[in-house]
């Protein structure tokens, strides 16, 4: 036998959701002709900022759906000092994300360690083709315009360090 108080409880946030209106008469918001604004730093799409990534591949090795394409190459570059010797650097030529594959973990964004991924709170990049997931570099940097700006930090959420009696 149930909880009375219980069940009388959840009925009556029932009734008093049953007749509670929004503006216009409905309940729920009719998703393609009203749209509303994601949350705050909500998660939709990954971003690349191609000219950040160094082809460390360290995003593409912690996936683990395995949906990170990454191809480079290593090129000569001038050297860092004058009289230094010349260096070799890791030139980007692939980089893809299968979005049919990922399950949105954001653990390639959160080792990345050179600020090239980043999470963007576009949502609507639905296709009829399956193989339409699959984004390319170009794609990628283009959601690159859809990522908000940091939000400073609350008051009293700076972190602070204790120090240990030795």
């Amino acid at each position: 036998m149930p909880k009375l108080p219980g069940l009388v409880t959840g009925l009556g946030v029932t009734m008093k959701t049953l007749f509670t209106t929004v503006k216009d008469g409905s309940v729920t918001v009719e998703y393609p002709r009203e749209k509303e604004e994601p949350p705050t730093r909500a998660r939709g799409v990954i971003a690349l900022k191609s000219e950040n990534c160094t082809v460390c591949m360290l995003c593409s090795r912690s996936c683990p759906d395995w949906c990170i394409y990454i191809e480079g190459h290593k090129e000569k570059a001038p050297p860092r000092r004058e009289g230094g010797k010349p260096r070799t650097v890791a030139a980007l030529d692939r980089f893809d994300i299968d979005y049919a594959l990922c399950m949105y973990c954001g653990i390639c964004v959160e080792v990345c360690p050179f600020d090239a991924l980043f999470w963007s709170p576009e949502f609507e990049y639905s296709e009829f083709h399956i193989a339409n997931l699959l984004h390319d570099e170009e794609r990628l940097n283009e959601w690159m315009d859809t990522v908000p700006d940091y939000l400073p930090y609350e008051a009293g959420s700076e972190a602070k360090v204790k120090k240990v009696p030795r």
